[in-house]
């Protein structure tokens, strides 16, 4: 049987596509230097494209941030369904870090956007929302099985981390900080890392 062109990507759509990841890639490289005023062009240059082309994938700087803080979003909510350890301690543990790392890279593009938008912007509380209801399970099977402390709800648990993250030292000063909050974490009789 033929197969149906509409079944598999043309190589227009494809350019398209590779050309939106090239932009994305770059821009988030891009912005993750502190205090980076970089300008669209300066992005169109370093992807290798034509204004025309970033324009068609982004209409602004606005929207450039926006897909860059929802990639890294749908990046650690995915991240929750995926994380491994051999109990659900560990993983909640495993998928804190993953929210650790990119909240400490999301800090340049989220301020970079608030530049835009204002904290009340949906963006912000929408995705705010995912990341909740991506961890809520972990957290609660992590409880559950009595590997963490049942007397703190997410929020309290992202606001411990997201304070470790916001501290711009080496990481070999953050590391232990936040290994701290892991172990502060831990359920009663439950032993900490060493």
């Amino acid at each position: 049987m033929p197969r149906d062109p509409a079944d598999s990507p043309s190589p227009r759509r494809a350019d398209a596509a590779r050309n939106r990841e090239r932009i994305l890639a770059v821009a988030r490289e891009a912005f993750a230097v502190p205090d980076a005023d970089v300008s669209m062009a300066e992005v169109a240059r370093r992807a290798g494209v034509g204004m025309a082309t970033l324009y068609r994938n982004f209409a602004g700087r606005r929207e450039l941030l926006e897909a860059l803080y929802v990639d890294e979003v749908d990046a650690v909510c995915a991240a929750a369904a995926t994380v491994e350890g051999d109990a659900p301690g560990e993983r909640l543990e495993a998928w804190l870090r993953r929210f650790f790392a990119y909240f400490s890279s999301k800090r340049h593009v989220a301020g970079a956007l608030l530049e835009q938008a204002d904290a009340a912007d949906p963006v912000f509380g929408d995705n705010r929302a995912r990341v909740m209801a991506a961890g809520a399970p972990l957290l609660a099977a992590a409880q559950d099985a009595g590997d963490v402390r049942g007397d703190l709800d997410l929020a309290q648990v992202l606001q411990l981390v997201t304070a470790v993250a916001r501290i711009e030292a080496a990481p070999e000063v953050v590391e232990p900080l936040l290994q701290t909050v892991f172990d502060g974490l831990r359920g009663p009789g439950r032993p900490a890392a060493s």
